[in-house]
């Protein structure tokens, strides 16, 4: 009988910053734009954005994720707070927080700054029934470490043998843990850990090599390849527009968090491998159409003289581009 109760997300969290603004001139003393800041906008990156987007479905959102002791940490807390409950871990060092500057909606630069590692030892309380009450958990592995924690391992192979669990792997992360219902590596990340070119043939491989029931290599626009234990491979393509408009590359930020949480809710809901990729596939799509992470950012004041924040659906993107002058 399929057991009742919230999706569960584990994994790294960090905090995602976008500084926008207009770039008319270079700095004197080096060949490089000055972007005057017009906007910041803040939202939970990692494993906080797949909780976030999880919590779209309508479902019980839980996050079992490390956290430190600063002011990263405590705005994480809060631009979490009003869609997830959170079931903290001790993160030993400063909140990971990656900032991003662009101009006339062109990226420029990204600065990344703190760092440390989950705390290892026994598992809390806290965490341990949060696992054994899931109704689907989502792994969704950042590459800082705490998949690879024995005590919570140990406990996530327990609850894949009970509840649908979903493994979104990083390339620096631990291998999902035997037994997985679905892991979701895009096609760059399926050739990192070991698979071919031929997307049909990394899905099967992967599935073999993870022990896991599915593999659904995502592949952006094409969509997926779905692989089961003991079947072939299958393509599982978007069925629709493509996402893309104009000449401008569409911001795919957060496209791989939507597509694990579309699947593990659509699990949750009792659907099987396949219908929960053909879903997520679509959604996928929908999500990096209406602005990618965009939609889930919170417009903070950039300057004392801009207006004090206020929630929006998604950042607001300028358009055109810049000619430089020296000043």
């Amino acid at each position: 009988m399929r057991r009742t109760g919230p999706l569960v997300v584990v994994g790294d969290c960090l905090l995602d910053v976008d500084l926008s603004g207009s770039a008319t001139r270079l700095c004197p003393d080096a060949p490089v734009p000055v972007v005057d800041l017009e906007e910041r906008w803040e939202r939970p990156g990692g494993a906080g954005l797949a909780a976030l987007l999880a919590a779209r479905s309508g479902v019980e959102v839980v996050l079992v994720t490390a956290l430190a002791e600063d002011p990263a940490a405590a705005r994480l807390a809060e631009l979490l707070g009003r869609h997830v409950t959170v079931e903290p871990l001790r993160w030993v060092g400063d909140t990971v927080v990656k900032t991003r500057v662009g101009a006339a909606g062109v990226p420029m630069l990204r600065l990344d700054s703190g760092g440390g590692c989950p705390a290892d030892g026994v598992l809390p309380r806290g965490a341990h029934a949060v696992l054994g009450a899931a109704g689907a958990v989502l792994v969704a592995d950042y590459g800082r470490g705490l998949t690879a924690l024995p005590a919570l391992r140990r406990r996530l192979r327990a609850v894949a043998a009970e509840v649908p669990l979903v493994w979104d792997p990083h390339p620096r992360g631990a291998a999902p843990v035997p037994g997985a219902t679905l892991v979701t590596p895009n096609a760059a990340e399926a050739r990192h850990f070991g698979a071919g070119d031929d997307a049909l043939e990394a899905a099967g491989w992967l599935c073999r090599h993870w022990e896991a029931d599915a593999v659904a290599v995502t592949q952006g626009e094409r969509g997926a390849v779905l692989a089961r234990s003991g079947a072939g491979a299958v393509a599982v393509p978007l069925v629709g527009p493509a996402t893309g408009t104009g000449h401008r590359r569409p911001d795919t930020c957060g496209a791989g968090d939507q597509f694990a949480a579309s699947a593990t809710a659509a699990l949750l809901a009792g659907a099987d491998a396949d219908a929960a990729v053909r879903a997520a596939v679509m959604e996928a799509a929908a999500y990096v159409a209406a602005g990618a992470a965009a939609t889930a950012s919170v417009r903070v004041p950039a300057r004392p003289d801009l207006e004090s924040a206020r929630p929006e659906s998604g950042a607001r993107r300028v358009g055109g581009s810049w000619s430089p002058e020296v000043s």
